[in-house]
């Protein structure tokens, strides 16, 4: 009975644990996006993530939502200082994502400063 709990334990583990490495290395797309950033925010009660978002055209609906996660201090960086300017963003998308790295699926890997 013992060896049955002790097989079962291991495969959840293993199971919980290949979910969270997919999650997190697996990407679904990747992609650009390119607009005016709007806000940058280091927001959260538990967890503190940053969170942004670029105005795609003159509508509410063309928003496009995004999160940073925290050992990209490049980009954080210069993510607040191009606040209200048109920028680009390198995003990767995953599958879903966790509390503790942002509340979108998007995560930004690069900035640029457009004209």
């Amino acid at each position: 009975m013992k060896k049955i709990i002790g097989i079962g334990s291991l495969g959840l583990i293993l199971i919980i644990t290949g979910y969270f490495l997919f999650v997190y290395y697996v990407p679904y797309s990747e992609g650009f996006r390119s607009g005016e950033l709007i806000k940058i925010s280091n927001k959260g009660v538990v967890f503190k993530t940053w969170e942004g978002e670029i105005s795609q055209g003159v509508s509410e609906s063309q928003r496009f939502f995004f999160s940073v996660e925290d050992d990209e201090e490049k980009v954080i960086t210069l993510l607040k200082d191009l606040q209200g300017k048109n920028v680009k963003l390198t995003y990767i998308e995953r599958f879903s994502t966790f509390p503790w790295l942002g509340d979108t699926k998007y995560f930004i890997t690069q900035v640029e400063k457009t004209q």
